[in-house]
């Protein structure tokens, strides 16, 4: 189950070569690859699929990759390459939608406060996009409030792990008695165990702000929302017989 396949291959490649050419052209390649906040300037349709190959650093991309392989290589095998890349975009794509909803939500929440103050909306607009504002704003939003809106306007999403968390799902629904372990623990644990506790994990990381493992800068949103894309479709799947066929 852990020989490599074809299309997981050709994936962890163009990851590999992206990650690199980010590394070689700094900025530039964020700005144009990475996901930015879909009311951002910077913003730009494709990198709803680009971004799933941007990655911030090494033990980002090494994690990611092990995870591809180790995990999307049986379901290659099972599923045929057209499926299993179908599903895999499919997560990511609904990774990043459910980050953006969760920022869009978060921001809107700022606005309608200072929108009830008399602020407009090119007021706003302009403190995501400049950081700067008249210091009377705070009257009516805290500053700490104000700070987050403005972060998660201009800030990039980068990285495969939401449509990981979907091909995670899958693999414990369609293998959910093999046992898996994290390196710190050393614990064998059966995947339809293991695989919904991390998913537990990062939904209280994204509610509460507190990280348990990942970095404090991950996107929890994004884990979760690849993790309930990837849910939705196999149960679908199961549901209505899927014919495999359609996709050989």
């Amino acid at each position: 189950m852990r020989s490599i396949t074809e299309s997981v291959k050709q994936l962890i490649i163009i990851n590999v070569i992206f990650f690199i050419g980010s590394q070689v052209s700094g900025g530039l390649s964020y700005d144009l690859l990475a996901l930015h906040y879909f009311e951002n300037d910077k913003f730009l349709i494709s990198q709803l699929i680009t971004h799933m190959f941007m990655h911030g650093s090494v033990s980002h991309i090494l994690f990611n990759m092990f995870g591809l392989w180790m995990f999307g290589s049986p379901l290659e095998q099972m599923w045929g390459k057209k499926k299993f890349l179908y599903f895999y975009f499919s997560a990511g794509l609904g990774a990043a939608g459910l980050q953006l909803l969760a920022n869009y939500l978060e921001i809107q929440s700022v606005f309608s406060v200072l929108n009830l103050s008399g602020v407009s909306f090119n007021s706003f607009n302009d403190i995501l996009n400049n950081g700067s504002y008249d210091i009377n704003i705070l009257n009516y939003v805290d500053k700490n409030d104000l700070t987050n809106a403005y972060s998660l306007f201009n800030t990039t999403l980068v990285g495969a792990s939401g449509a990981i968390y979907g091909v995670l799902v899958a693999f414990a629904f369609l293998f959910p008695n093999s046992e898996l372990m994290l390196i710190f623990l050393p614990i064998p644990i059966k995947a339809k165990y293991f695989v919904p506790a991390i998913i537990l994990m990062d939904l209280f990381s994204a509610f509460t702000g507190v990280s348990i493992f990942s970095p404090s800068n991950t996107a929890f949103y994004a884990h979760v929302g690849g993790a309930l894309t990837g849910f939705i479709m196999l149960c679908y799947w199961k549901k209505n017989q899927f014919n495999d066929n359609r996709w050989n």
